[in-house]
């Protein structure tokens, strides 16, 4: 992995931080394939009871580097195809591989959660989040949906009128109303010192158990996950291809 993303783990923690404070932890699309590999990294280092997953600098992560990633585009083409085995691409691995994990993933959320980036706290099984964090469903704001696992997720924690509601308007919303609909688990004046604090109540729990609850969870709420990845990229596909176009048809 880059230094764009990092992992480290402390007695019986994970602690995973997107790392690229000068640009608001935008996400490129090296960045998304070393977020599937720290998930993989995770899951392998034994012992490790809870993730925290953090950004650095002034932003948890303002989304995916549109200007970046639209430089190679063979290279979105070729991470956009899903991977058969798992039933997503890279873009949705980068997310939901944290939902993957065995263990609670905690996301500390400060600054922009925005596009990509709310979709990777989503993908969490927990968002404590600053007052001051701002959230934003951003792709409308460029002619897109919410492709990186984002519908299965917003279908799980919110009702669908608000989900349409952030995902048509893309406007950013508060912390106080992200938590009021659900969009964020809790609102702590330290995020990081709060997820710290949550995982120290759920890791004082049986491993096991939590282990088969969150299995339990994700595959039994609402529709299958699986079905939706395809359904996310059926309909970004088109939208892709219009911009690549430049606009026409």
């Amino acid at each position: 992995m880059g230094d764009n993303i990092t992992v480290r783990f402390e007695s019986d923690r994970a602690y995973v931080t997107v790392n690229r404070p000068g640009k608001h932890n935008g996400l490129s699309l090296e960045m998304l394939r070393d977020l599937v590999a720290a998930a993989r990294e995770v899951a392998a280092h034994k012992g490790t009871r809870a993730v925290i997953l953090s950004g650095n600098g002034p932003s948890f992560s303002s989304g995916l580097d549109i200007a970046a990633a639209t430089r190679d585009p063979l290279a979105i083409v070729r991470e956009f195809l899903p991977r058969p085995w798992r039933g997503t691409n890279t873009f949705q691995e980068a997310c939901w591989a944290w939902r993957r994990l065995d263990v609670p993933v905690i996301a500390a959320v400060h600054g922009r959660c925005y596009g990509g980036g709310l979709q990777l706290a989503l993908a969490a099984d927990f968002r404590i989040a600053a007052p001051t964090a701002e959230f934003s469903v951003m792709e409308a704001a460029h002619g897109l949906i919410p492709d990186m696992s984002g519908a299965a997720t917003l279908s799980q924690l919110i009702g669908i009128d608000q989900a349409l509601l952030l995902t048509m308007t893309a406007d950013p919303v508060d912390a106080a109303y992200a938590e009021k609909i659900g969009l964020v688990t809790s609102v702590a004046d330290d995020p990081l010192t709060a997820a710290e604090a949550l995982a120290d109540r759920v890791t004082a729990r049986d491993p096991r158990a939590v282990a088969a609850a969150k299995r339990l969870f994700d595959s039994s709420w609402h529709r299958r996950s699986r079905a939706t990845f395809a359904a996310e990229r059926a309909a970004q596909i088109p939208l892709l291809l219009r911009k690549a176009l430049g606009g026409r048809g």
